[in-house]
């Protein structure tokens, strides 16, 4: 069966190259999801990290980030900012992780993400999940990538401004870093959201999508 379109969310599948990729990217779209699905399967994969303070950090936001989910996490220990040389093995937790779920909707980096790991990994989302919905989220850095998006995710203004209070209280390994503030992550929300005239939204890259117009 076909479903490269949006239906009942019952599990979805969060990819990242680095711990707090999926919280930035597509963390409000993470809190309104499990807020609205309570019970909803979160089956999360971070390709490096592993073994470090920053998965410790993964791992409690999170469960921060998907609130009463039924949420399961593997991070793995690809050195950052190596994917194209890991590439076997980065593919192999991407198929490992197609043959324990079958998800509905998948949130993953976008394939024209300037960064190599983001952009490696995008690649390989569907070469394993071939039949499904993937929405790619941007996170903003120092290459100007942002470009004109397909799909939004408005957010209430409670919602943005809860993303932005977890992404400062659990990557504390990241608050040096001159691009990880308050103003960034809210000003984004603000520009993707007066494109889909809402106050805040998050915004993805769209593929492939099946419509139904008929059903």
């Amino acid at each position: 069966m076909i479903r490269l379109g949006a239906g009942p969310l019952d599990r979805i599948v969060v990819v990242g190259a680095h711990c707090d990729d999926i919280a930035i990217g597509a963390g409000g779209t993470l809190l309104t999801l499990c807020q609205a699905r309570p019970g909803i399967r979160v089956d999360a994969l971070v390709l490096s990290g592993g073994g470090t303070e920053r998965e410790q950090e993964e791992q409690a936001a999170l469960a921060a980030f998907c609130p009463g989910a039924d949420l399961r996490l593997t991070v793995h220990k690809l050195p950052d900012g190596r994917l194209p040389t890991h590439w076997d093995e980065a593919k192999a937790a991407v198929e490992e992780l197609r043959e324990r779920t079958d998800p509905d909707l998948i949130l993953a980096p976008r394939t024209d993400d300037a960064h190599q790991d983001h952009r490696g990994l995008a690649q390989l989302i569907p070469t394993a999940f071939r039949d499904h919905l993937v929405l790619g989220y941007e996170i903003v850095k120092w290459d100007g990538d942002l470009g004109r998006m397909a799909a939004y995710q408005p957010l209430s203004p409670e919602t943005a401004e809860q993303k932005v209070r977890l992404l400062q209280e659990h990557y504390a390994s990241q608050r040096h870093r001159p691009w990880y503030d308050r103003e960034a992550f809210l000003g984004l929300a603000r520009i993707r959201g007066i494109e889909c005239h809402a106050r805040y939204a998050e915004a993805f890259a769209v593929t492939k999508l099946t419509l139904n117009l008929g059903g």
